[in-house]
């Protein structure tokens, strides 16, 4: 299996009908996810003790699942070897793996990957485009932010927001767009 490269791989991860972005850690083959307590994904991995990467590069979905719940239709159920995982429907590979968690803190749970299952389905050329690491970024650091609003994470997500303005194209700039309406909504609350 040979979907993820050495470093943090940034997916949309699956466990039973929920999506996040995450990063996969991969150190030496070594598989690990942080994943935070009180998020649906590390409540469902802990339970159901599996996960999906799904690889896709739409810097919109990135946005939307890290703030909100897909509808059921973006998900399609798959059977491995009589385990059933969801993954979601528009993506050109995927991989699921066995999870296990291998530590806990207050805060986060370290979930070991065992990869049991990968698919491609459709190969796209990516070139790299700064405006999308840009969205993925500026994602990570509002998921942050939101919660404890430090102003260091506010000034990553406008340096990031500069970058995928000029970087970007059509599809950052209406990720951007979302993002911001996130921000400032759960802000406000």
């Amino acid at each position: 299996m040979g979907l993820l490269t050495e470093g943090i791989n940034e997916v949309i991860a699956t466990s039973d009908s929920n999506a996040a972005p995450i990063g996969i850690i991969n150190r030496s083959g070594a598989l690990h996810m942080v994943l935070f307590r009180g998020s649906h994904t590390a409540r469902n991995v802990a339970r159901d003790r599996w996960v999906v990467a799904n690889f896709v590069f739409d810097p919109v979905l990135y946005v939307r699942t890290a703030f909100e719940d897909l509808p059921e239709d973006a998900f399609v159920r798959e059977e491995i070897d009589g385990m059933v995982v969801s993954r979601l429907r528009d993506v050109e590979a995927w991989a699921a793996f066995a999870a296990e968690v291998e530590r806990s803190s207050d805060e986060a749970i370290i979930v070991r990957l065992v990869p049991v299952y990968e698919e491609v389905l459709d190969i796209r050329l990516h070139p790299v485009n700064r405006g999308f690491a840009s969205i993925v970024d500026a994602t990570v650091h509002a998921t942050r932010f939101v919660k404890n609003r430090d102003p260091w994470l506010g000034k990553l997500i406008e340096h990031h927001a500069g970058l995928a303005r000029k970087c970007g194209g059509p599809r950052e700039w209406e990720a951007l767009a979302l993002l911001e309406q996130f921000v400032a909504d759960l802000t406000r609350e």
